[in-house]
């Protein structure tokens, strides 16, 4: 019934005009959490915080949800293939239904996941549908927005009316930041100098060049014996395009090979007969910075990247000769076949209770912070910055594909310092420069959005600011949502060790191994690997005495394995400390047995799955032990 009011009010004022309305005459409701923005982030941020039983509101400019994966007509995945997290994999999941399978979806050679922005949008429309806690408010935007002893007041426009807000805890998941600025939030635009977050690559001074943006647009099949060509666009210059494939420009120009035409267009080929134009090397790429621009503004500066795609999408017509791909008709509700919005690759950058660094990114288990124990959402795409449209792109640093391992992305990136009940998603989340290159992809978008949905949620119904919150709690909730906590590339989801290595690996007994390999980004817990003493005791280091463990051979041991849980359970006052080993082993090969794993000798090996089995099951390491958002011990 709340989602059914909330409609009703915003129908029956919608009668009134604006200019009449006082202070008082304007509508107000109440919801726990308001999300301002539908986009990746927003929209799952609202699904989450429904599911947790907390009355969730999304205020959406547009008329669609999604932003960069519909909105923008970005439609086609980037990453996260083998970390079936949460929200991603539900949404993975829905397409492979849609399109018959797995298959279905591999149509363009960029990703494994495309679809068409209006299937996309109406998944999306679905999940949102069936949470009865969650309101969707569409073609509104905030207007003014202010803080309340209990929360937030704001207030939004829509078809010429204002509305009230009343909600607990405010989420931004708007595409550049704009509702953590316009509350006072402090937050980062452009380049960070090295000297500032510690980052060998970055560049010796901070500056305000952020990523190019792209007007991209989807292009429909007509048939070879149709002309969808559009007119001329006026001050049409064909020469920014002519390295986009072989044929126009020297390759020794650009120092690279260039792709075939026919399959540089199939890069984005999408289901049923569309193709994504979102093509970086020398094609739509563009440099703007819209960031601190007002609404007019920025309308105004963004038609001249909707523009320059108008010139790409002439030269592809007239110079390359796809004449039979025009702008599709049938996927956007707009005027001229556009996407709603462009595709923003950059945006503020909050300052977080945590900033995430290219170090903390790279090396997890090497630095001063275990950020890896927050770990909230996880990624694996590579470092990825687009600057090739900015005019001294040369002068800049070298950061396209800059090398890193799948990783874990700290609870304390969406959390500002300064400011109680209010979150931070999308791309402003509080990490350096260089990490946006990975983070700002969509599934891990998503997962910031389910992360911070569930992180409202527990705010809502523990009455704390949520960086009162603790990280194990969000931990656990994103856990029960089928979420990952840390990247394990090779640990599958349906492995009954799987919930074991996620909560183990987050307390830092076992560590995994960061890998870059080629153009592959993983971290391996190595699950039917035997457990050893050097990484027991490395991982023991922060828990009790090493000279406690008395570990005596290369491999350990089953009678090893049990009685290091036996000390730890002593060191911490847990019942299994009190119990004989014989008694242990007698529990020990009962839950083996229960999870289908081999139940050893005392003298035999045991695999690191059945370790952290029977060390999740045993002592709960993960309970016993909270952190704070710097990974450091706080019990």
């Amino acid at each position: 019934m709340k989602k059914y009011s909330i409609l009703v009010v915003l129908v029956v004022f919608g009668l009134v005009n604006s200019e009449a309305q006082t202070k008082a005459e304007i509508p107000t409701t109440n919801t726990d959490v308001l999300v301002i923005g539908g986009g990746a982030s927003g929209t799952m941020a609202g699904i989450q915080a429904a599911r947790m039983g907390v009355s969730a509101m999304i205020v959406e400019e547009t008329p669609w949800l999604g932003g960069m994966l519909t909105s923008a007509g970005v439609s086609a995945i980037d990453g996260n293939y083998r970390l079936h997290s949460g929200l991603w994999e539900e949404f993975r999941q829905s397409l492979y239904q849609h399109y018959g399978g797995a298959e279905g979806v591999k149509t363009g050679w960029v990703s494994n996941v495309l679809f068409e922005p209006q299937v996309g949008e109406k998944i999306l429309s679905q999940f949102a549908e069936v949470e009865n806690k969650l309101t969707v408010v569409r073609e509104a935007r905030l207007e003014n927005i202010k803080k309340t002893n209990t929360g937030w007041e704001s207030v939004i426009l829509r078809d010429g009316m204002r509305y009230r807000i009343n909600a607990r805890i405010v989420i931004d998941g708007t595409e550049l930041g704009d509702v953590a600025k316009q509350v006072g939030i402090t937050y980062d635009i452009g380049m960070d100098s090295k000297y500032e977050t510690g980052e060998a690559i970055a560049p010796e001074k901070s500056n305000d060049i952020i990523q190019d943006l792209t007007y991209a647009v989807i292009l429909k099949d007509y048939g070879t014996w149709v002309d969808a060509s559009i007119p001329r666009p006026d001050g049409y210059d064909p020469s920014p395009f002519l390295c986009t494939c072989a044929g126009k420009c020297a390759e020794d120009k650009i120092g690279r090979k260039l792709w075939d035409c026919d399959f540089m267009m199939k890069y984005g080929k999408l289901p049923n007969g569309y193709y994504m134009i979102n093509w970086p090397i020398s094609g739509n790429d563009y440099y703007l910075n819209t960031i601190e621009m007002d609404r007019e503004e920025r309308k105004e500066a963004i038609q001249e990247a909707k523009n320059y795609t108008l010139n790409y999408l002439y030269y592809l017509q007239t110079e390359l000769g796809y004449k039979h791909l025009g702008i599709a008709d049938d996927v956007f509700p707009t005027t001229d076949g556009f996407p709603l919005i462009p595709y923003y690759r950059e945006s503020r950058r909050i300052k977080g209770i945590v900033q995430f660094t290219v170090n903390d990114l790279a090396k997890p288990f090497e630095q001063e912070t275990a950020l890896y124990r927050t770990g909230i959402a996880v990624g694996d795409y590579p470092v990825d910055h687009h600057h090739q449209a900015y005019p001294e792109a040369a002068s800049l640093p070298e950061l396209h594909f800059y090398p890193v391992p799948s990783y874990s992305l700290p609870l304390g990136t969406l959390i500002p310092k300064e400011t109680d009940d209010f979150i931070v998603a999308e791309k402003s989340i509080s990490v350096s420069n260089i990490v946006n290159g990975t983070t700002r992809l969509q599934p891990v978008c998503i997962l910031i959005g389910q992360a911070s949905g569930a992180l409202a949620a527990i705010a809502v119904q523990t009455n704390v600011s949520p960086s009162k919150v603790g990280v194990r709690d969000v931990q656990n909730a994103l856990l029960n949502a089928g979420a990952y906590l840390m990247p394990y590339s090779d640990l599958e989801k349906n492995s009954t060790a799987f919930l074991p290595l996620q909560r183990i690996g987050t307390t830092g007994i076992l560590k995994g191994e960061a890998k870059n390999i080629g153009w592959e980004n993983h971290t391996y817990i190595y699950p039917d690997s035997l457990v050893s003493r050097l990484a027991l005791s490395d991982g023991l280091s922060d828990w009790i005495n090493p000279e406690k463990l008395k570990l005596k051979r290369g491999i350990v041991s089953y009678q090893e394995c049990l009685t290091v849980i036996q000390l730890l359970g002593k060191e911490y006052n847990q019942t299994c400390g009190k119990k004989s080993l014989s008694r242990l082993k007698k529990e020990a090969d009962s839950i083996l047995k229960a999870k289908s794993m081999a139940t050893p000798l005392l003298q035999d090996s045991v695999s690191r799955a059945a370790f952290a089995t029977l060390l999740d099951e045993m002592l709960n390491p993960f309970e016993i032990r909270q952190v704070d958002h710097l990974g450091k011990f706080i019990n």
